[in-house]
């Protein structure tokens, strides 16, 4: 494995400090005056100060969007309107391609080349795919059985909603968020991760430049113990969406049961990637590998639990350690950089620690399992670890790592790791890999997953949906599913006779 470092490169939107947050179509300083520090996470430096919103900032937040939503410009806008905004914001995105990708590796960290090439563009591919939408959200007639009734619904706005979204993809999930909400005819309070607020922000200037009228789109950054249980509590917010770990989506599903707003979870999950002896084993290592260390493996859908047939466990091995040991971990800004640094000290810290606790157990280190040096030993980095001798009931292949951590666990036929794959608390992603087609359809049946990935892994689309089963949360993000979680349905009876 290779490490390397290279300088970093500052963002222009980096030279305003501190950088301030939006609300009601201006640029604030928070009510407190307060700043908290951005890190870079390859260097441990401070990247920028931003503002600290609280409780007064979200209320400020929480009364300009209502305003827009119930005066001003925003209501009066026809669904072409509201579309043709949503597509020029695209326009803008890639326009800027350049600094939202340097801005969002220096805040997270990951290698540009996956910034530039993928988080970028389906940002941008995010926004135009909810622009056709805004024309296409219809009611329905019904023929009800009471003579002379004209009985029809209309889907409507809910009205000010609440998004939180997580340190991992800080740009792909605030258009995850907001395209939908915006093409229903809601507005928005988003909260980004208090780890990775750049991109939002400079989404939100984005966002004005494109002509959104004020209080549409609001943005709070700060902590998630402040700003973020503010704007859950708020009574005049009507719906939260929130994407982040299990045990913060609980806490704010109780919270949300004191107004009875609507709630959406995007949480956790302990993926099972599982790999049949008939499959292309040259592209299942490589996809296995891209399950676990695409993005540090700080990804939701991470697969961590790798499954192996007894009969080719061997040679997997072999082939995932070769392939991790080639990986060239380093900073996010070099070209060259396979896997970068955690987001946070923190995260590291939570990383290092589950990475103990499984030797402990008795599992064993195949690669991998200790930080790199040289260079690029001030930042939060982690070296590709796999993990052998583990048993299905050790804390590393039961809970959520977050980070470049996988697990091999051997198995014997179909319905065993069928079994052992649905023994988890979490129901979000799984991967299959057979050249069996009637094996792939009849495992991708049993497994209880919101997304199964057959012969590929970590493969998003706009228009699919994607969500979770049991803890990894409830509702869908993504595909005109995700229109249910930011409309209600209004009946209309009228009377004939």
């Amino acid at each position: 494995m290779t490490t390397q470092a290279t300088p970093d490169i500052k963002s222009p939107f980096l030279q305003q400090q501190p950088v301030k947050m939006l609300i009601g179509g201006q640029w604030v300083e928070s009510a407190s005056g307060k700043t908290f520090e951005t890190m870079n996470p390859s260097t441990g430096e401070v990247l920028a100060h931003v503002a600290e919103g609280d409780s007064e900032d979200v209320n400020r937040a929480v009364a300009a969007a209502r305003k827009a939503f119930e005066s001003g410009p925003w209501p009066k806008l026809t669904p072409s309107q509201r579309g043709r905004l949503l597509l020029k914001l695209a326009d803008l995105i890639e326009q800027n391609t350049e600094e939202l990708a340097q801005l969002e590796t220096l805040d997270n960290g990951k290698p540009i080349k996956y910034a530039k090439g993928g988080d970028v563009p389906l940002t941008a591919d995010h926004f135009r795919y909810f622009a056709g939408w805004a024309t296409k959200i219809e009611g329905e007639t019904i023929p009800v059985s009471i003579p002379n009734m004209f009985t029809y619904t209309l889907r409507e706005p809910l009205g000010v909603v609440g998004q939180i979204i997580p340190w991992n993809f800080p740009l792909q999930m605030a258009s995850w968020k907001l395209a939908p909400a915006l093409t229903c005819g809601n507005t928005v309070i988003l909260k980004p991760a208090e780890q990775t607020p750049l991109t939002a922000l400079r989404l939100g200037e984005l966002i004005c430049e494109a002509g959104f009228p004020a209080g549409v789109v609001n943005i709070i950054p700060g902590f998630g113990e402040t700003a973020g249980a503010a704007l859950v509590a708020h009574p005049d917010v009507d719906k939260i969406a929130f994407t982040g770990s299990t045990e913060v989506g609980k806490k704010i599903a109780r919270v949300c049961t004191d107004t009875l707003k609507k709630v959406t979870l995007e949480l956790g999950g302990k993926s099972p990637n599982i790999i049949f002896p008939d499959a292309d084993m040259k592209f299942a290592i490589r996809g296995a590998l891209n399950a676990i260390y695409f993005n540090q493996g700080e990804v939701c859908t991470a697969g961590s639990r790798l499954f192996i047939h007894s009969s080719v466990y061997d040679q997997v091995m072999s082939g995932l350690s070769e392939g991790a040991s080639r990986m060239k971990v380093g900073v996010g800004l070099d070209p060259t950089t396979d896997m970068g640094p955690l987001v946070s000290q923190e995260q590291l810290n939570r990383v290092t620690g589950y990475i103990e606790t499984g030797k402990n157990e008795g599992a064993r280190i195949i690669t991998g399992g200790e930080r790199p040096g040289g260079d690029i030993a001030q930042g939060y980095f982690m070296r590709p670890t796999i993990f052998d001798g583990v048993q299905d009931e050790m804390t590393i292949a039961r809970e959520e790592i977050f980070g470049p951590v996988v697990v091999a666990l051997p198995f014997e036929d179909v319905e065993e790791v069928a079994t052992r794959a649905n023994k988890s608390i979490y129901g979000l992603a799984a991967g299959v890999w057979t050249n069996d087609v009637k094996k792939a359809h009849k495992v991708a049946a049993a497994l209880k997953a919101g997304v199964v990935w057959v012969n590929t892994y970590n493969q998003f689309d706009a228009a699919a949906p994607f969500g979770g089963y049991k803890q990894s949360g409830y509702g869908r993000e993504m595909g005109h599913a995700v229109l249910d979680a930011y409309t209600q349905t209004k009946t209309v009876w009228v009377n004939l006779r």
